[in-house]
Order: C-alpha cells, then sequence, then structure tokens
C-alpha cells in the first residue's frame, strides 16, 4: 500500500462516520426541504400574497392551489424527513419542483439580461433540487436491497 491509501482509511472512515450519523442526515434532509417549509410558513403568514402568487401563475381557484400547497409542501418535507415513506415524499417534491419550475422559470421566453440570467441560474438550480430528491428516493428504496 501506498503512504496516500494509508492516511485516507482512518479519513475516510472518519468522514463517513460523521456524514452517516442521524444528527448530519436530519440537518442534511432538513437543509434539502428548507424551501418546501419555508415557503408554506410565508404563506400561511401572508394568504393574500400566497393568492396572487397562484393567480400571477394563472390556476385557479386560487385559494383551493394556495391551500394545495401548503398541504403538499409540508406533507412531503414531512415524510422526507421523519423517513415515512421517504421515498413517496423525495419523488413527489421532485416532481413538483420540475413541475413549478417549468411554469415560473421560463427563461427561454424572457429577453437578454439581468432578469434572464438570475431565471436561468434558478431553473438549472431547480433542476438541481429535483436531482437530489431522485437520489434521496433511490436510496431510500434500495437501502433495505443491500445497494
Amino acid at each position: 500500500m501506498t503512504y496516500q491509501s494509508h492516511l485516507s482509511n482512518p479519513i475516510r472512515s472518519g468522514v463517513a462516520r460523521v456524514v452517516r450519523s442521524p444528527v448530519v442526515r436530519t440537518a442534511s434532509l432538513m437543509g434539502l426541504c428548507a424551501a418546501y417549509i419555508q415557503g408554506p410558513l410565508t404563506k400561511i403568514f401572508d394568504f393574500s400574497g400566497a393568492l396572487s402568487e397562484i393567480e400571477h401563475f394563472g390556476l385557479h381557484p386560487a385559494s383551493f392551489f394556495a391551500v394545495a400547497v401548503i398541504v403538499f409542501e409540508l406533507t412531503a418535507s414531512a415524510m422526507v424527513i421523519s423517513g415515512f415513506l421517504r421515498w413517496a415524499g423525495a419523488l413527489a417534491l421532485a416532481g413538483f419542483t420540475l413541475l413549478a419550475t417549468l411554469i415560473a422559470l421560463r427563461f427561454w421566453e424572457m429577453a437578454p439580461g439581468m432578469d434572464r440570467m438570475m431565471a436561468t441560474n434558478a431553473f438549472f438550480e431547480h433542476l438541481g433540487l429535483s436531482g437530489a430528491f431522485v437520489f434521496v428516493a433511490a436510496f431510500d428504496l434500495t437501502k433495505g436491497a443491500g445497494k
């Protein structure tokens, strides 16, 4: 064995022990779901703003969609964080994020400039977020199979 591989094993083991810890796992899942907790809470405390947002995207009746989004995001986030049907909550949030991104961040329809650049960046960040949720679902579905 090389000097490098001798050093990497204890380091790798230590890092693995930390990132596999329940505290880090829960904090990571909470971070992944942070926007899906903050968003509904903001909508609850500013329901008229939530209605305006929903109407902006042409969804009617706005009150139905606002309540549905609030309940959906909080429920799916709770599923991901708690582990109860984590894979289902993660896939639901992945699909929701992808759909919302296609509705709200249509950068290709925007004129060149700062707004388009910001929408483009947000679009691809949301694609990454969707991918992370799919990864969580895949991990949750395969962990019992020894994969």
